[in-house]
């Protein structure tokens, strides 16, 4: 009993030695690498400049057609013929859609007839009228029952003409609604029809824009259909008044659409461009850490040990083409990180890379 207590007493030494020792080795080996000094970062860097920029005023609006309906029947009728294709392009005054007729063109030979018998009667009045073989009422009853017939005559041939649907204006139609055969009631949907070429862009803008608005300024927008592609217009039409819900006041915009890429309600990235150009301290975005308690950069200063960062607070502006816009904080020429910030703190020693960022780096041919 005494040995297996021994045994287990020197057991208990030896594991306990080992991770004593292992602590041990573990504590000088920290030591001995807090001696020797860390490698300085490498980080990209940029420089602040002074840039001409053309304000905006940036909004989000949709794309509208300048003209935009779904085709419907005046008429009551049974669907004959269908005379377009789904998503076809179509010219003003296309027929689009027959409905049966055939007992209207039987009522227009009827109303011709009695048309035809109440002419003959009338001229037969009038020449018994130069005898004075008839009165010169019977003559004008004649003549009232002559043009009763010719107005029956061509309310019909109106009606149908009302049963042959023509395309309104020029546009693309979209996907058709009725089949050969169908009954449509008066004002059935048959068929979308949108004018894409122009196309409208309408926006909102805060009240206090009004004084820098006007008819004929330039508008750029962007779609998402069409990353990095800019189409342009100009502003045609201003809302009288401001809404008093938004205190927003409404805009539109025309823009040329001949290759039909913009549909109507896409959203739409809006910028109004004004006249006055402006001088801009800018930075690569990149180069901006953005936080909840405000903005910031890494400055890159001369140390006692070589080249330095430390954390500086800015006020950023509008962003154009990947560079910010720096209202406060910064000033021409100085030089700060633009890539590697995550890693970096006050103080800390860095070397720069000899490239820039990747997002300034010029592409290869």
């Amino acid at each position: 009993m005494i040995k297996r207590l021994i045994f287990a007493v020197l057991l208990l030494a030896v594991i306990f030695g080992g991770i004593f020792g292992w602590k041990l080795y573990m504590i000088k080996m920290r030591a001995t690498m807090l001696g020797h000094a860390m490698p300085p970062t490498v980080v990209a860097a940029t420089r602040v400049r002074t840039e001409s920029w053309q304000p905006q005023l940036s909004a989000v609006g949709s794309v509208a057609a300048v003209q935009g309906i779904s085709v419907t029947n005046e008429i009551a009728g049974t669907v004959e013929k269908i005379l377009f294709k789904s998503g076809q392009s179509v010219a003003q005054g296309d027929p689009l859609l027959e409905l049966d007729d055939s007992v209207d063109q039987a009522e227009l030979r009827g109303l011709i007839a009695e048309r035809d018998l109440a002419a003959v009667d009338y001229r037969r009045l009038a020449k018994l009228l130069k005898d004075k073989s008839v009165s010169p009422s019977d003559v004008d009853q004649a003549k009232a029952t002559l043009e009763n017939a010719q107005a029956q005559v061509e309310s019909k041939k109106a009606q149908i003409a009302k049963k042959l649907i023509s395309a309104p204006f020029t546009g693309r139609l979209g996907i058709r609604q009725v089949d050969v055969g169908e009954y449509l009631a008066p004002g059935s949907p048959i068929v979308p029809l949108q004018m894409l070429d122009p196309v409208y862009a309408d926006f909102f803008l805060p009240e206090r824009h009004l004084a820098e608005l006007h008819i004929g300024q330039q508008v750029t927008i962007r779609v998402q259909a069409w990353p990095g592609e800019t189409f342009e217009g100009q502003i045609t039409a201003l809302n009288p008044g401001i809404d008093t819900a938004s205190r927003t006041l409404k805009v539109r915009a025309t823009l040329a659409n001949p290759e039909q890429r913009l549909r109507p309600g896409m959203f739409a990235e809006v910028r109004v461009l004004l006249p006055a150009q402006t001088q801009v301290l800018t930075l690569p975005d990149t180069a901006i850490t953005y936080n909840p308690y405000g903005d910031s950069v890494f400055l890159i200063e001369e140390g006692s040990k070589g080249l330095a960062v430390q954390r500086r607070q800015v006020e950023t502006g509008e962003t154009q083409a990947g560079r910010v816009a720096i209202l406060k904080g910064l000033t021409a020429g100085e030089r700060v990180v633009s890539a590697g910030q995550v890693k970096l703190r006050n103080g800390m020693t860095v070397t720069l890379d000899t490239q820039p960022a990747p997002g300034e780096r010029t592409p290869q041919p």
